[in-house]
């Protein structure tokens, strides 16, 4: 199988794994024990905290661990929403955003606080003006992802935040697909909580983090034993959290070696490829603003799923919108608000390549999928 698929997921690196293994073994003390077994397991997350701080070119005590990006979203989310209640009730964030953020939105609306939902452009780009006109005095909160995980666009971040600051706002981040694919550091953009995932850059799943800048205070989500600096409390995830720190050091050396470079001139020989070879596709997403791994597109009159399956049997692992909505049959959510209509959102492939593709696996892609739409066409009645 070719894989095409790593805004879903990425494989577990195997020196990930090889750091992962004395503490699914030999090394099982708890990080709370003050025996040698327990301090082993307390170094070991002390590195690891290290090593995510160095790719957000943060401090390690604003790195708080989570089971994965969705409980970092909650956590911003409700902890910033409950902890500055006084300010206001009211709470911004983009369409397109993931589920783990507008589901949480809509259950804090479901609590009594207002929310609202920023448009986007043809390009899924927030736009400054749209951000201003949605703020208000008692907005305590806004969160935009940095990049989005069906089309790929790249977000003004910095621009924004600077918006929800001025109208005294915090800002909050999901940027689980941008990091490791290009550099994020999350003072330079001005943001006060930020969002990642181990599984999407080579880590293991069920592990993620929480960038929270220095002094701010979050109301408590989990509670108990005090963990993660009484931030977040439960017994850590020792091997996991191993494989995060792993995985961000091997992301941090990756960028300064020319990873996203390589990527992108791959990405863009799939997009030439295709929109040369397939009459009527449409790329979506920002033409250039985009994560370099990112190729997505609609194919007019017919449908995504039966462009995978079709694909599938050819060894090829794709999707047709964003993993969590997979099975669906409702259009993707980030198509509708970029402007699309539902019969053009059906027929979306999404193409997200990583550092193991070559361009023999892009050029075997382009040699079989034009093929497979035309056939799909020509199965329409009347096609």
């Amino acid at each position: 199988m070719t894989y095409f698929d790593h805004a879903a997921t990425t494989p577990l690196a195997s020196e990930v794994l090889e750091e992962m293994m004395p503490f699914l073994t030999a090394a099982y003390g708890n990080p709370s024990s003050i025996h040698s077994l327990g301090q082993e397991a307390k170094c070991a997350l002390d590195v690891a905290r290290d090593r995510v701080a160095g790719l957000l070119h943060a401090q390690a005590r604003e790195i708080v661990f989570t089971s994965g990006g969705t409980e970092a979203d909650n956590l911003a989310i409700r902890g910033s929403l409950w902890q500055n209640e006084n300010k206001g009730r009211h709470l911004v964030v983009s369409s397109i955003e993931h589920e783990a953020v507008l589901d949480t939105a809509e259950s804090m609306r479901v609590l009594g606080w207002d929310v609202t939902l920023l448009p986007v452009d043809r390009a899924a780009v927030v736009q400054p003006d749209a951000l201003k006109d949605a703020m208000r005095p008692d907005t305590t909160l806004v969160s935009v992802m940095t990049a989005n995980n069906e089309v790929g666009t790249i977000q003004p971040i910095a621009e924004l935040a600077a918006i929800a600051h001025e109208a005294g706002a915090l800002f909050h981040t999901d940027a689980v697909q941008a990091i490791g694919a290009i550099d994020v550091a999350p003072n330079e953009m001005g943001v006060d909580l930020l969002s990642l995932s181990g599984h999407k850059l080579y880590g293991p799943k069920g592990i993620g983090a929480l960038w929270v800048r220095h002094g701010m205070r979050l109301a408590v989500q989990m509670t108990g034993g005090g963990q993660e600096r009484e931030r977040r409390s439960g017994t850590e995830n020792v091997a996991a959290i191993v494989g995060l720190g792993k995985a961000c050091e091997m992301a941090a050396e990756g960028l300064l070696n020319g990873a996203p470079g390589r990527l992108s001139a791959l990405r863009d020989h799939l997009i030439s490829g295709l929109m040369s070879a397939v009459p009527g596709a449409v790329l979506t997403g920002h033409p250039s603003r985009r994560l370099p791994g990112s190729a997505s597109f609609l194919f007019p009159w017919v449908e995504g799923e039966a462009i995978l399956l079709n694909l599938d049997f050819e060894g090829f692992c794709v999707s047709s919108g964003s993993a969590c909505s997979a099975g669906a049959i409702e259009p993707s959510h980030v198509l509708l608000a970029m402007g699309f209509s539902p019969d053009d959102a059906r027929g979306a492939l999404r193409l997200t390549l990583g550092r193991d593709n070559t361009e023999a696996d892009v050029d075997r892609l382009l040699g079989v999928l034009p093929g497979i739409v035309q056939r799909l066409r020509d199965l329409r009645p009347g096609g």
